[in-house]
């Protein structure tokens, strides 16, 4: 049994004098304490509060420590003028991101997986879900209690989109406003530590996504006792930008620093998916997410195995192996949107005039666009160099929360593609060396849609629910009233309920073959390619174009051998040159039956692999005799 605790440098700390509690407030010169001793109801009028007045002390920092407060026990803080706030490192808020805070004692948890280390990053097959929505209960405990199902099948870690407090009963989580406090809507925080507990008890790694670039517009109170948290210097899409580089930064940066250290400490976590990094604005001469890198790697342990993510629409390529294991990689996702769907509406444009090359230069490189012009962004430069890049340095998905609840629908790809091109699409990214994600439901085939939804009122959810109809005004489907007013309205608890799970559907023979085909792909992964995939050198992967929808491409694996790809992404069947004369083992095929000789049927799918010869290094470089027939992909 352990007991896991990360000393934060605010907030509620239980000592042995009683409950210490630290809040940067630079805009007052006095604070109080208001407490409410036990699991009363939260609110005003639920008993007398007992005031505590509290000293300042240099930097703007408040701070008591009090017998008279204990694990369970409500408190708030008062600032000028009788505003009651929570703490902005609550633990816990049972009452939603308006109520008390509750004091925590982390160290009363027993932690019974002493012996869990990790898993290496080349093992990682990743499950996006959604708490509220994976299961009927929308809890921890409901996540739970499917462990097994993402166990057998063949999935490796589970990636939580963000559980932060958020105000209301529902929300994907971006609109977060307390960061270290598990949202009460899903359980408690020992809730989250059980349903830890029981993944890495069956071998599974156990993701968070995270949201430091903004926070939510509802419940968050730091402007009302810390200006400085924020600057004007910078613009978001949200306002302005949270304070990484000016005046009483240092704060600001402990804040977010901590808040990484805490999931990854105090909860066991296994690593971090960093959201929108993009939108972060920092001039410093190290960066926050520098910083934050450094510290994480300096606080881990010898032996033990954790893992930072980012999603970067800029695709800046130098983050990568400077403390980020790998980041999610769009351009894989919108250039096989493209070719298996047909739209090229938005920012698939980038991708309409040469889906296939750009999805060979994905697979082989990294990302698509690497620097040149991109057309959607009026020809504004986007990305950096990355086919210096392993593979694994890149996250593959055909599915995300984005790319299904971005849609005013929220059409997942089988109700938008036809089944053997989905099936093409899965196949590929199953089983090249990139990391690949699922997200919930895409195993089985879910026909659920995943909507956007949030649980705003007021002003605020009028304005978010013409927000989102506005949004898509630009689509001629959505031009007029009649046909806006058919979107859901994302406050509408319908919606939310709409997209749940419905696991019912796996008593059903179409959405069971599904699952059968996924998990026949994910234990071919897992048996012949996985062990592979460490000692893959950079420049290890070519691609070339041979028709107008057909791409082959090889890599130089890390023991050596050669993995080859041949995909045919289109109705007809189509002419593979030299396939008569490709050496290996077939590993798999979408259709081995179909297709005329020397021919791969439409939607068709080839993976072979070449061992290497006696005597190998195992580390040849990709440009050698087993690739003199491949062509560079170029620019897109």
């Amino acid at each position: 049994m352990v007991a896991r605790l990360h000393d934060m440098p605010f907030g509620a700390r239980i000592t042995p004098q009683g409950v210490h509690f630290r809040l940067w407030a630079p805009d007052h010169a006095r604070i109080s304490l208001s407490l409410m001793p036990g699991h009363g109801e939260d609110g005003d009028c639920a008993q007398p509060w007992h005031m505590l007045p509290m000293d300042p002390c240099e930097g703007g920092w408040f701070e008591l420590t009090t017998a008279a407060a204990a694990a369970g026990t409500r408190y708030r803080f008062e600032v000028s003028g009788g505003l009651r706030v929570p703490d902005p490192a609550s633990r816990f808020n049972p009452g939603d991101v308006h109520g008390a805070s509750e004091v925590v004692d982390p160290a009363a948890f027993d932690w019974r997986d002493g012996d869990w280390q990790g898993r290496p990053w080349e093992q990682a097959v990743i499950y996006e879900l959604h708490v509220g929505t994976f299961s009927p209960a929308g809890t921890f405990t409901g996540v739970t209690e499917r462990l097994d199902h993402i166990v057998a099948l063949g999935v490796t870690a589970i990636e939580l989109m963000p559980v932060a407090d958020f105000p209301g009963a529902r929300g994907w989580g971006y609109d977060g406003v307390l960061p270290y406090a598990p949202d009460s809507r899903y359980g408690r925080p020992e809730d989250l530590k059980m349903l830890i507990q029981a993944a890495h008890a069956r071998g599974l790694m156990v993701l968070l996504d995270v949201v430091y670039n903004h926070f939510g517009p509802d419940g968050n109170y730091l402007h009302a006792y810390a200006k400085a948290f924020f600057t004007e210097r910078h613009h978001t899409p949200w306002g302005a930008a949270i304070n990484f580089d000016g005046p009483g930064s240092r704060n600001v940066r402990e804040f977010f620093i901590h808040n990484a250290l805490y999931w990854l400490h105090e909860y066991h976590l296994d690593g971090l998916r960093l959201d929108a990094v993009h939108a972060i604005a920092d001039d410093s001469q190290l960066h926050i997410l520098a910083e934050l890198a450094q510290r994480v790697r300096a606080s881990i342990g010898k032996g033990r195995q954790v893992h930072l993510i980012l999603e970067n629409d800029r695709n800046q390529a130098h983050y990568l192996g400077h403390g980020y294991i790998a980041q999610w990689n769009d351009d894989m996702h919108h250039a096989l949107h493209v070719l298996i769907t047909g739209e090229k509406d938005g920012y698939y444009r980038d991708y309409a005039d040469h889906p296939v090359r750009l999805l060979g230069r994905c697979l082989t490189e990294g990302f698509a666009w690497q620097g040149e012009p991109s057309p959607y962004r009026d020809g504004a430069p986007r990305g950096e160099p990355s086919a210096h890049l392993p593979p694994q340095a890149f996250i593959a998905f055909l599915q995300c929360h984005d790319q299904i609840g971005n849609r005013a629908f929220g059409e997942r790809i089988t109700q938008i593609a036809s089944a053997p091109a989905v099936r093409a699409a899965a196949a590929i990214i199953l089983l090249a060396p990139a990391i690949p994600m699922l997200f919930m439901g895409e195993e089985f085939g879910a026909s659920s849609p995943f909507l956007f939804f949030c649980d705003f009122s007021g002003e605020l959810g009028e304005a978010v629910t013409q927000g989102r109809r506005r949004e898509f005004a630009q689509f001629a489907r959505f031009s007029g009233p009649a046909a806006a007013l058919a979107i859901p309205d994302p406050n509408a608890e319908k919606t939310f309920l709409t997209s749940k799970l419905d696991w019912n559907m796996l008593g059903c023979a179409a959405y069971a073959a599904w699952l059968a085909y996924h998990q026949r792909l994910l234990a071919l992964r897992h048996e012949v390619i996985v062990p592979r995939l460490r000692g893959m050198q950079s420049h290890c992967g070519k691609a070339e174009v041979f028709a107008p929808s057909a791409l082959r491409a090889r890599w130089r694996l890390g023991d050596g051998s050669v993995l080859q790809l041949t995909a045919n992404l289109a109705n007809e069947e189509v002419y593979v040159p030299g396939s008569e004369e490709t050496p290996g083992e077939t590993l798999f095929e979408t259709m081995p039956e179909a297709g005329s000789p020397g021919h791969l049927p439409s939607w068709g799918v080839r993976w072979m692999l070449h061992l290497p010869n006696s005597g190998s290094t195992g580390h040849e470089d990709a440009r050698d005799t087993d690739f003199k027939d491949f062509k560079d992909q170029g620019n897109p």
